[in-house]
């Protein structure tokens, strides 16, 4: 039986596999290399994310994102130098190179119990046993289709993670519905390909962050705003560099934060190509939606009681994603009854395991149990490390197991398998309220 299976190879999935593999943890990896990174962001975009905060992490930090930059000459700085979306895709299909050569181009296509771990069935066919599987899809299966849309045909109608190359819409009226970093973005990157873009939101004004403040700080400048891998500021510091602290918050909290932390907003490098460059209808709406003649008209509604229509060749949805494991078809019937969910997303230990005992979930998945930063490359390297203590430790339980009692490894109960481990965590987090919380709806941070 193999020990651990890694299902998806953007940063959380290749981060976890360079741990396990320095650890000599046996597992195997499956995926699309950086797909979401690749296929479904525009072509000429650049990560929200500072330098410093857009690594793939190694045991030893041996690859960051400066090493790959410094090999290849492009230009980099910890801050102030926006990463662009190619050279972190080309960073992260080097990382696999040198880190997780045992990445398999293949997709998980069944994912069911079996007596003793799981059954996976891959798209070549080919089905094995996995004593634990780590789920590190990313954002992948779980673009958030507003219901006002939802009536609107493929063709004119589609989310923003369909979206790589937008030379198709050059010289057509396109409708960008969002106030998001994916909004913003694909507005931009939208006018320069040569569309006619308007974009509405519900924000009454675009959120943008501020450019990172360079050169030497003063001591009372570095305590009153620390910096952190997912912004300035203490609040943030704390939720990026103590997700583990952030587990224990009660439920209630956690979602809370999830919810506000964070919210929609553009970066400081996007504002120029928005504001003063293509219509904004904010503080706007979408009540309805008709599809009429190969055309989309949206009839909006504004905060005072206005109406107005606006007629477009197509309607891009750059409303974020929404964790909801119903969306991962792959998922048996049995293994989604089993796993306890709070907000839509799995309540998940401290550990990352989930209640289907040996089902392990991390980034998106895995922010309300361990906050907003999940939402970012920089929470690859706790998820990583955490997983990797976790399976290092259960192994060398098994070990003893197996010498103590003589019996063959699959006959042996692991720690992931009973309940109780599993429930002291739910006492000491307060999981009481967790049916009574609404579903969070993210935007896709970078």
């Amino acid at each position: 039986m193999l020990e651990t299976a890694i299902i998806g190879s953007g940063p959380y999935g290749l981060s976890i596999a360079a741990h396990f593999r320095r650890r000599g943890i046996p597992f195997r990896i499956f995926g699309r290399i950086m797909d979401s990174w690749q296929n479904h962001m525009p072509k000429g975009m650049c990560l929200k994310s500072e330098g410093f905060a857009s690594n793939l992490y190694d045991p030893e930090s041996a690859f960051t994102l400066e090493h790959f930059c410094a090999e290849r000459g492009i230009d980099y700085a910890d801050s102030g130098v926006p990463v662009r979306l190619d050279t972190f895709s080309a960073y992260g299909q080097t990382f696999r190179d040198r880190m997780v050569p045992e990445l398999e181009d293949k997709l998980v296509v069944g994912l069911d119990r079996a007596s003793n771990g799981f059954q996976l069935t891959l798209d070549d066919g080919e089905t094995f046993t996995a004593r634990r599987v780590v789920m590190a899809v990313g954002i992948t299966h779980f673009e958030n289709l507003p219901a006002e849309l939802s009536s609107l045909p493929p063709e004119l109608c589609s989310h923003s993670f369909q979206h790589h190359d937008l030379d198709s819409f050059r010289g057509r009226t396109v409708v960008v519905v969002g106030g998001g970093s994916s909004a913003t973005d694909l507005a931009g990157l939208l006018h320069e390909a040569g569309a006619e873009v308007q974009l509405v939101s519900r924000q009454s004004a675009l959120k943008f962050h501020g450019p990172p403040q360079l050169g030497k700080k003063s001591l009372w400048q570095k305590l009153k705003r620390p910096q952190s891998g997912i912004g300035p500021g203490w609040r943030h510091r704390f939720i990026a560099n103590a997700p583990n602290v952030f587990h224990f918050l009660p439920e209630s909290l956690r979602l809370e934060a999830v919810r506000r932390v964070l919210g929609p907003s553009g970066a400081y490098f996007v504002k120029d190509k928005v504001v003063g460059k293509i219509p904004l209808h904010l503080g706007c709406k979408v009540q309805g939606t008709e599809a009429q003649n190969g055309h989309v008209r949206l009839h909006l509604r504004g905060e005072d009681g206005s109406s107005q229509l606006i007629l477009a060749d197509h309607v891009i949805a750059a409303t974020g994603y929404k964790v909801d494991l119903h969306r991962l078809k792959f998922l048996s019937s049995e293994i989604r009854s089993k796993v306890e969910c709070a907000g839509g997303s799995p309540v998940l230990s401290s550990s990352f395991q989930s209640s289907c005992s040996g089902l392990y979930f991390a980034g998106l998945a895995s922010a309300n149990s361990f906050g907003p930063v999940m939402r970012f490359a920089f929470g690859a390297g706790f998820a990583a490390r955490t997983l990797t203590r976790a399976m290092a430790s259960s192994r060398v339980r098994n070990s003893v197991a197996i010498s103590s009692t003589e019996r063959p490894l699959h006959q042996v109960q692991t720690p992931e398998q009973p309940q109780t481990g599993h429930q002291t965590d739910d006492r000491k987090a307060g999981r009481r309220e967790r049916e009574k919380a609404g579903a969070a709806t993210y935007g896709s941070s970078r």
